[in-house]
């Protein structure tokens, strides 16, 4: 995780020093031909964009943004979580990390 980037921001909970939890905001295309992370995207280069591999069908390419997300981050899948644009390109995923981050 890089917080110097426009795309990633804590989100502080009452009474810790440093953040446990980030948000990601993501831009993300379906249906490419392999699942990877592009660059910058959306005004002023807020969001990240990544291209998923997986259809916009019955949610398999939120699954796969969630997997893939989990992988390159080195979390577990259940510390990464769709919090806003379950039907959108623009989403909001959160990451519980396993360590406290400066």
């Amino acid at each position: 995780m890089d917080p110097a980037q426009p795309w990633w921001r804590a989100e502080r909970r009452a009474g810790e020093e440093s953040p446990t939890t980030w948000l990601l905001a993501v831009r993300v295309q379906p249906g490419a031909s392999r699942t990877g992370a592009v660059g910058p995207a959306g005004v002023d280069g807020a969001e990240l964009k990544v291209r998923l591999a997986s259809p916009p069908v019955d949610g398999r390419a939120n699954d796969e943004l969630v997997r893939w997300l989990a992988k390159e981050l080195g979390v577990p899948r259940s510390a990464v979580s769709l919090v806003r644009g379950q039907a959108s390109r623009s989403k909001v995923v959160r990451v519980e990390t396993l360590q406290r981050r400066m």
